[in-house]
């Protein structure tokens, strides 16, 4: 697959799909959470929001490297050869609440019914800087997407 292709596809996922896997580390053991997120439209950065009485916000706190998983599953039998999953590594930040309302824009045209959290003053809102992509499909074809590699810069 070709990187354009590649990313068209990566980018189809994403956008098909509300909810992410985000896997955290907890002094060294897994802890993954489900989250709502959105994602600029270069690819480069994710967006989700938090309680800051939560865990995963702990464990943000402590290390910010994280990665989400994004797949097309219906758990069906067909699932083995039709689903595709993308697993994206990156580094998150937590946005100050000066920058949180403008960088939540986007996060609230594609969740609407989630205004009443984002505004909640316990509401964290994290970006998060994408390092690379790992596309699978067809059960076991895995592609790799460096965004380095990108030479979109859309924002």
């Amino acid at each position: 697959m070709n990187p354009e292709q590649l990313r068209d596809n990566i980018y189809q996922l994403l956008a098909s799909q509300k909810l992410a896997v985000l896997s955290t580390s907890d002094m060294g053991r897994p802890y993954a959470s489900l989250v709502a997120f959105c994602f600029s439209t270069d690819l480069r950065i994710m967006y989700f929001a938090t309680p800051r009485a939560t865990r995963k916000y702990a464990n943000l706190m402590n290390q910010p490297q994280v990665a989400f998983l994004v797949d097309s599953r219906a758990n069906q039998a067909e699932d083995f050869h039709r689903a595709a999953a993308v697993t994206v590594l990156g580094r998150c930040k937590e946005i100050d609440e000066d920058g949180k309302q403008k960088a939540a824009v986007p996060y609230l045209e594609r969740h609407p019914y989630l205004k009443e959290f984002i505004d909640a003053p316990t509401t964290a809102y994290f970006a998060v800087r994408i390092e690379k992509y790992i596309y699978v499909s067809h059960f076991q074809e895995v592609f790799e997407y460096k965004v380095t590699d990108a030479t979109d810069t859309a924002a």
